[in-house]
């Protein structure tokens, strides 16, 4: 292995084992220490990757943000061609995820907007291309589904993209709270069955 495939692993390790740490604990719960020692790499190392615990934060949103789209991409693959069908599909993917972990980590991008919004205008304005790019992919398929007649038009794709989003975020927030994905399954039926029909 060249020396460039070792740094580019040692990296996608640390981003790997903070977003599960940052996931499971919160940003400001996890010290570079309890990342480094989680992955062995020495802690003079971490630095040699990311300049600071919040560029690292940011690169986590990016890595996390990548890894969820390409999860979107996959069950968008396997799901109905119908734009609607397939979102819910996609929708209840997610959920079926977080059945599988007794702890309810919730939505990375939730969390973090709620520890780092105020406190780092790096991570702010990461989550905020990140947001908007998830929005621009949902609205695209509400679009898509408007013309096919299978959902409202008195709403544009942006405001019914936007409602869900802070339906779903509500509804993790409530999954985190009870330790149950009820909330998720009831905002994904509320949302899909009643409220984005024409």
């Amino acid at each position: 292995m060249n020396k460039a495939n070792t740094i580019n692993d040692t990296r996608e390790t640390l981003l790997e084992t903070g977003l599960r740490l940052f996931a499971e604990q919160g940003y400001n719960g996890t010290g570079i220490k309890e990342i480094v020692d989680a992955t062995g790499v020495p802690k003079g190392s971490f630095y040699n990757y990311f300049k600071s615990k919040e560029d690292f934060g940011a690169e986590v949103i990016s890595f996390y943000a990548t890894g969820f789209a390409d999860k979107w991409s996959a069950y968008f693959a396997e799901g109905p061609e119908q734009p609607l069908a397939a979102l819910r599909y996609t929708y209840e993917r997610i959920i079926n995820y977080h059945e599988q972990y007794e702890v309810k980590a919730g939505c990375l991008l939730g969390n973090f907007a709620a520890e780092m919004s105020e406190s780092s205008e790096l991570c702010r304005l990461t989550l905020q291309e990140v947001v908007g790019g998830w929005r621009k992919r949902f609205a695209s398929y509400l679009r898509k589904a408007q013309a096919d007649g299978s959902v409202r038009t008195d709403l544009s794709a942006e405001q019914l993209t936007d409602f869900f989003w802070n339906a779903w975020e509500g509804a993790l927030l409530r999954m985190k709270i009870e330790r149950s994905t009820a909330p998720v399954h009831a905002c994904v039926d509320m949302m899909f069955d009643h409220f984005f029909l024409p």
